[in-house]
């Protein structure tokens, strides 16, 4: 194993970012282009649903930054975009949501362990010195109390945790067996500006923007870890620049608290009424109940978060309160269809 303690000015600085159209990978590379000035951006995505250009409209014409449109699992298309020299790939590439899962578990499994897979293959070939595989603290499943550690064993209880899980052991394994360069985060529930508005704080809000119900599962008492976007973006930029290869990092933000408490805040700030804007559908199928993590790893490497929780959601609400064009965009479209089959037999 080898860790990284140069100054983050020394690390070489060309980096592929798979998926960074979505969520958190868009938000990691606005970020990484804010504050690592002599850092070029490569992002590589395939723009499934959830992969959208207006998401990083502000950075576009960046000259640091390179938009290519691509699979995971095409590892031509992948070895194509590596022909220019990369120093490391970081992988948000994947399909994200648990309902979604349940639905449709073949997607998550072709991006979750065989894109990873070709990543891997890629890294080898082409000797990248560093391979980023982003995950979730959703592959310890069900937490009954205490909090998971890196080194617990895996117990994923969806399809979708189940495919991150899988990609998490085949990039351990490449580290173990070809010596690869390989790193693994794990954050917590993430939130904030850009969400695809399938997850609870983005429906929610949007819902009740336009003075509609919100659909809380079950009684709304599972417990989530909540992760500003920016935090978890941080803390993937110092496991990428201080880590040490062949080792999982857990990113929490340390705010637990249940759907029910986080729906009534966000009711609250949207001005409307809990007992008529509020309805209590049937819970998903095998719904991890409560999720929490130690991360005194990410914590020994310099990381903490840095934004708590109700100013974060605040700003978070008044962000989908501001940019209606983005999130109605998307609403507008099959979204309205999704929606409709998830959530009108409940």
């Amino acid at each position: 194993m080898t860790s990284r303690k140069e100054d983050p000015a020394d690390v070489s600085r060309t980096w592929l970012v798979t998926g960074g159209l979505g969520f958190i990978g868009s938000n990691f590379i606005r970020l990484v282009l804010r504050e690592r000035p002599d850092v070029r951006v490569i992002n590589f995505d395939a723009m499934t649903y959830a992969g959208n250009p207006a998401n990083l409209a502000d950075v576009a014409s960046d000259p640091r930054y390179r938009f290519v449109r691509g699979d995971i699992c095409d590892a031509a298309a992948v070895a194509a975009v590596l022909a220019e020299p990369v120093d490391a790939i970081l992988n948000f590439a994947a399909e994200t949501h648990v309902d979604r899962s349940i639905l449709d578990p073949e997607a998550f499994l072709r991006t979750g362990v065989l894109g990873v897979r070709t990543l891997l293959e890629a890294v080898r070939s082409h000797g990248i010195r560093r391979f980023v595989q982003v995950s979730t603290d959703e592959v310890y499943g069900h937490v009954a109390d205490g909090h998971s550690k890196e080194t617990d064993a895996l117990a994923p209880r969806s399809p979708y945790s189940a495919s991150k899980a899988a990609g998490d052991l085949l990039a351990l394994a490449y580290g173990i067996t070809y010596g690869s360069p390989v790193l693994i985060t794990r954050g917590s529930n993430t939130y904030g500006p850009y969400q695809y508005p399938e997850k609870l704080i983005p429906l929610f809000v949007t819902n009740l923007i336009d003075d509609a119900t919100v659909p809380l599962y079950g009684d709304g008492l599972q417990i989530r870890d909540w992760l500003h976007v920016e935090d978890h973006a941080r803390g993937i930029l110092l496991v990428l620049e201080r880590g040490e290869d062949a080792n999982v990092y857990n990113i929490g933000g340390g705010n637990a608290r249940t759907n029910l408490e986080v729906t009534s805040q966000l009711v609250e700030s949207c001005g409307r009424s809990f007992a008529t804007h509020v309805r209590h559908v049937t819970d998903r199928l095998g719904h991890d109940r409560r999720y929490s993590i130690d991360c005194a790893k990410a914590h020994a490497l310099g990381w903490t978060p840095r934004r708590d929780f109700e100013s974060g959601l605040r700003e978070t609400v008044a962000w989908y309160q501001t940019n209606q064009p983005w999130w109605r965009a998307i609403k507008d479209g099959s979204f309205a269809a999704y929606y409709a089959r998830q959530y009108a037999e409940r």
